[in-house]
């Protein structure tokens, strides 16, 4: 193994745990809603407003971190929005043993922040280690993001089920991130990576502003904006849907959430082949078919042990949205921190308005029938799927899929 080799397998290696680390966290705080509403004596609107801090912090970092990667690269975007996420899960306990909302929801947009000023810096990242390997890797490494919430939530339904401090437990999660944040770092080079070679020869390079009047590429983000509020959905209600609109306990709706969750990592671990199989447009469509015929059992079958089947088709629905739709951002042109950054800001947007709306709706109708929104969303989705099909030409920021490679004259053009 040649010393470049061996350093790009230790930078994919560092994605894949940086990616699994905010996954982690974020599914350790789902798992412990119920418990945190009741310490802090909270309705469901006031809980959709609690929320509101983490869609108000996301939607924050996802707006600034498109500038900030081409400012100082992915690295230090990364770091900073690795190391909020520690801190927010901290505040978000203190908060919790303090009975205080408002500290929650700070805390939450603080974990917000990071999750999301991160998010931009680590797909950027992970498109170059994907372009440099030659093959489809992005849903793996949202794979690890998945499997850590799995780990998270599995952590969190067995805490639950013991009545473990909701505080100790959120603060050990943040001395966890630190830990894996402190020894991965290293492998990610410090630079410009997303701003090479933006534009084709004789091409200027376009600005950040400029995506925004791209229809295909408005449309991909449309794709994420739906599978994202389908994800955001289950990871911000679907223990209290289990709880509330379906009769479970605390313990048993945290377990369906890990049901979810581990549905979302085999979705994403196993998508990257149906991927280069089928094609971008093809796998985003089946995902929003699948979701929401998910959500739709959820909704309408007053069944438990369908419920909780149905979590199984609403994570593997949900599993591709995000890596495959900002692949195919990134792919669309030159710029692709700008690309990215346009369509998980468009992604973010569910988390913005989605916590508090279902919230708001669900104390008027109840839960699963504000899930109607979401269902309506996702299965609109599956006709803006074709945006995401592959460009025809080649271009010198272009990521590299394994569908792509076995194209007569592609495997070339792209290995120099």
């Amino acid at each position: 193994m040649t010393t470049t080799h061996a350093a790009l397998v230790r930078r994919r290696s560092a994605v894949f745990a940086l990616f699994f680390a905010p996954g982690l966290t974020i599914s350790s705080w789902v798992t412990r809603t119920p418990d945190v509403r009741d310490l802090l004596d909270a309705s469901t609107a006031q809980m959709g407003l609690v929320l509101f801090g983490l869609s108000a912090g996301s939607m924050t970092g996802i707006v600034c971190s498109g500038a900030l990667v081409k400012r100082w690269g992915t690295r230090a975007v990364i770091a900073v929005g690795t190391g909020a996420v520690a801190v927010g899960a901290a505040v978000i306990g203190v908060g919790a043993a303090a009975g205080a909302a408002v500290l929650v929801a700070l805390g939450l947009g603080v974990f917000g922040l990071g999750t999301g000023g991160g998010e931009v810096a680590l797909n950027v990242e992970g498109a170059e280690v994907e372009r440099l390997i030659g093959r489809s890797t992005l849903p793996a490494m949202h794979g690890f993001f998945s499997l850590g919430t799995v780990v998270g939530a599995v952590c969190g339904m067995a805490l639950t089920a013991v009545g473990f401090s909701v505080p100790v437990h959120l603060l050990v999660v943040a001395l966890v991130v630190v830990a894996m944040l402190l020894r991965f770092l290293r492998a990610l080079p410090a630079g410009d990576t997303g701003q090479r070679a933006e534009a084709g020869p004789g091409e200027a390079a376009r600005s950040g502003a400029s995506v925004w009047r791209e229809p295909r590429l408005i449309l991909i983000g449309c794709v994420i904006l739906a599978l994202a509020l389908a994800e955001g959905t289950a990871n911000d209600w679907l223990p209290l849907v289990m709880v509330d609109g379906h009769g479970f306990d605390a313990a048993l709706g945290s377990a369906v959430y890990a049901v979810f969750a581990a549905s979302m990592t085999l979705g994403r671990f196993v998508g990257g082949r149906f991927v280069d199989r089928f094609g971008r447009a093809v796998a985003l469509c089946a995902s929003a078919l699948v979701g929401a015929a998910g959500l739709a059992l959820v909704i309408f079958v007053d069944q438990q042990a369908v419920a909780a089947g149905a979590a199984v088709l609403w994570g593997l629905g949900a599993s591709l949205g995000f890596p495959v739709a900002l692949s195919a951002a990134a792919d669309s042109g030159p710029n692709p921190a700008a690309r990215v950054s346009l369509a998980a800001t468009l992604g973010y947007v569910a988390f913005l308005v989605g916590p508090p709306s279902l919230g708001f709706l669900g104390d008027r109708f109840g839960l699963r029938h504000a899930l109607v929104l979401v269902l309506v969303l996702v299965a609109a989705a599956a006709f803006a799927t074709p945006a995401a099909r592959s460009a025809d030409r080649p271009l010198p920021s272009r990521l590299v899929t394994a569908a792509d490679d076995r194209r007569p004259g592609r495997r070339d053009s792209h290995r120099h």
